[in-house]
């Protein structure tokens, strides 16, 4: 598997382009009495771009309805089910590089509804992988997406603590670089019920994704060349082992089974997690004294090095703009608002990672001049995380094998199954799956 480097590709741009102008100075285009029904991502990180959607209405005289509000695997589902029953007459909707190969027929191409122009402004690897089959399925917004290691910064400030741990690990308590150190520092920091080592997500392509990357940080793959499953291998064992120790030590909290994204975002941010694996999106909100108890003690370091490479699984949110949409240029012009660049710096002010070049570059220069020490640290963090970033298979049975995969590895993580037998019997769903594709 390509590694993608990320970085450079963020960084080749040949100008800084100034700030966007306001919603209103902007021609957004003129869609008088237009509703446009929504069915978009939800989550504390999101709501910030969403409040900006009155200024779109505000300048087109449209309004948008959001009829649904969900996390991406709700959404998922919900939109498969629409794809099912012939209801997708409803116009935009969130979408993810994850996800995209799997809505066949449902989206338009937006190439023919945005100007080129407009897509050259953004960086040309994410367009490329927002690209399926030669049509541009979504427009990206300010959410690349590959996680770094938060941390409670006080916790490494305890000479007393430092020595206790030193002496019983036999290596100096510094912030993790491994994965077998952030293991070791979750069991010495937990004291359950009241404060846990780490967290991670538990169920649906969640924990798919974090085992995959762990596996391939372990120098493994979840599938091979012709798709077929090999993660029920050596390092797709020591990948799975990790969750379960911890799970088992109490080093996580108990609940983590049913954990997804916004449960550990809030779980850092009442502070009592030490270590914590996340997305850029929730930088700002960890550090928000009025959001988070954790805020003014968190630092940001890359992410922990496997047995061969550190973890990496990474993608991006986008909007799309359904085939059955009555009003389709309204849609696009909305979905071109939602991921334009005032938008994208308004998003990347809290954390997250944009996908234009101009806001890329504006970031970057923001933290060197070092009017936000916090933010720099976190930029850091993520460009040198980015260097390791890698998409999960580009293959519409993406989504349906995590189905499959995800209950076996919470077999193994609760000690239902054995590690080697959950893997194997995963292993063999995935096996007929692909066998019924008829990609062997």
């Amino acid at each position: 598997m390509k590694r993608m480097n990320i970085l450079k590709a963020l960084l080749a741009s040949t100008s800084i382009v100034a700030a966007a102008d306001s919603a209103m100075a902007q021609d957004w285009g003129s869609f008088d009495g237009v509703t446009i029904e929504a069915k978009l991502i939800g989550g504390e990180q999101y709501e910030g771009l969403y409040a900006r959607i009155a200024e779109w209405e505000a300048a087109t005289g449209a309004t948008v309805d959001i009829i649904s509000k969900k996390s991406h695997f709700e959404i998922d589902k919900e939109i498969k089910s629409d794809m099912a029953a012939g209801t997708t007459d409803w116009c935009v909707g969130s979408n993810h590089s994850s996800f995209a190969p799997q809505y066949e027929g449902l989206y338009v191409d937006l190439n023919d509804l945005v100007p080129a122009e407009v897509i050259a402004e953004f960086v040309p690897g994410i367009i490329g992988a927002s690209t399926v089959g030669g049509e541009l399925l979504m427009l990206p917004r300010a959410q690349f997406d590959v996680s770094v290691l938060y941390y409670l910064k006080s916790n490494y400030e305890d000479a007393e603590q430092a020595a206790a741990f030193e002496a019983e690990y036999g290596y100096p308590l510094t912030v993790p670089d491994t994965w077998e150190q952030v293991k070791d520092q979750a069991m010495f920091f937990a004291d359950p019920p009241n404060f846990y080592g780490t967290q991670y997500a538990g169920k649906d392509e969640a924990i798919v994704g974090r085992f995959y990357e762990m596996v391939v940080a372990e120098g493994g793959n979840y599938l091979d060349e012709d798709n077929r499953p090999i993660f029920n291998s050596d390092a797709g064992q020591r990948a799975l082992q990790w969750f379960v120790d911890l799970y088992e030590a109490g080093a996580v909290p108990a609940g983590t089974t049913s954990y997804v994204w916004d449960d550990l975002g809030q779980g850092f941010a009442s502070g009592t997690v030490a270590l914590n694996l996340d997305w850029p999106g929730w930088a700002g909100f960890f550090n928000d004294p009025e959001a988070s108890q954790a805020a003014g003690n968190v630092g940001v370091a890359v992410q922990p090095m496997g047995s061969v490479t550190r973890t990496g699984w990474s993608g991006h949110h986008g909007f799309s703009v359904t085939n059955d949409c009555e009003n389709k240029d309204a849609a696009a012009s909305l979905v071109m608002f939602l991921t334009s660049e005032e938008s994208q710096l308004a998003e990347s002010a809290g954390g997250s990672l944009p996908t234009r070049t101009a806001v890329w570059e504006a970031n970057i220069a923001a933290a060197e001049a070092g009017d936000d020490p916090f933010r720099a640290e976190a930029l850091a963090a993520f460009a040198a995380g980015a260097e390791y970033a890698f998409a999960v298979p580009a293959i519409p049975e993406w989504g349906e094998s995590t189905n499959l995969v995800f209950p076996e590895l919470q077999a193994a993580i609760v000690g239902d199954k054995t590690v080697e037998e959950a893997l194997n019997d995963a292993a063999e769903a995935v096996d007929e799956l692909m066998r019924e594709s008829g990609y062997y």
